[in-house]
């Protein structure tokens, strides 16, 4: 990863619009190019939702992507290799965090049952192939404390106690994702890695059903008619999560459809 690739600014709207203006103003930017910050004044979720991050204490950056060689039905190996570079990462430099560490479909990044990072991720296509891909991504790495109604954040900090130097974690994120480029024209072995981290990867826990909507929306509260017990039974190749329920069919979920039920204990 030469160092030219990686671009920091101290303050931004959101690194994802800034990415994707410049791509619009005619800028020729590179492979793996990454914009990073550690602070945003409207940084942005899936759905719209608003992403809370306390000046100067964690990580949210954009990295371009142009896998032009990638058909558009399998645009969601992007979504797996992103969060796959991040866990690596926290993996190698926290390695007591690695059975607690997670990918949670689709891209999502927790530690047990909080959330330690999102990642929003905008493709542009080309006929049937991918143009380019924004990967947008904040990580909650030194914020002692949180105060949005986001309903699990958590921050690296806050489980080990430990401060970490931002600009060195960039950086090895960003060598980590590019050693797993490769994996894009390798679906089998990228799947494989992402399942061994997939939150919920064995048992029965509760989900929900959800009323799919083109607004961004509030968590709701509970609707225990919509739930159920399922097992993860699979990924398939669009990225939807196939659940086995207890009288052994499966259901087929796109993102947005379901929601997880996390209680203080889930599992049964």
């Amino acid at each position: 990863m030469t160092p030219d690739l990686l671009h920091y600014i101290e303050e931004t709207d959101s690194t994802n619009n800034r990415l994707k203006q410049m791509l619009q103003d005619g800028s020729r930017l590179h492979n793996l190019y990454t914009l990073y910050t550690f602070f945003q004044t409207a940084g942005r979720g899936q759905q719209g939702n608003k992403w809370e991050s306390e000046r100067n204490k964690n990580l949210l950056f954009s990295t371009l992507l142009l896998p032009d060689y990638l058909l558009a039905a399998d645009q969601f190996r992007i979504s797996m290799l992103v969060p796959l570079a991040i866990v690596n990462v926290l993996n190698h430099i926290e390695p007591q965090l690695s059975d607690s560490l997670t990918i949670k479909w689709p891209n999502d990044i927790y530690i047990g049952n909080k959330k330690l990072a999102g990642i929003l991720i905008e493709n542009t296509l080309a006929g049937n192939h991918v143009a380019t891909s924004v990967a947008g991504v904040g990580v909650n790495v030194n914020q002692e404390r949180f105060i949005s109604d986001a309903p699990n954040p958590v921050s690296l900090c806050q489980v080990t106690g430990k401060q970490y130097d931002l600009h060195t974690l960039m950086y090895a994120i960003a060598e980590e994702t590019e050693r797993l480029l490769p994996l894009l024209n390798a679906p089998e072995e990228l799947k494989r890695q992402y399942m061994q981290h997939l939150y919920r990867a064995g048992g029965m826990y509760p989900y929900e059903e959800r009323e799919v909507s083109l607004t961004p929306v509030s968590i709701q509260q509970q609707d225990n008619s919509r739930q159920f017990l399922a097992e993860i039974a699979d990924i398939d190749s669009n990225g939807c999560l196939c659940l086995r329920l207890q009288d052994q069919s499966i259901r087929r979920y796109h993102f947005k459809q379901l929601r997880y039920v996390i209680t203080p204990d889930s599992r049964v």
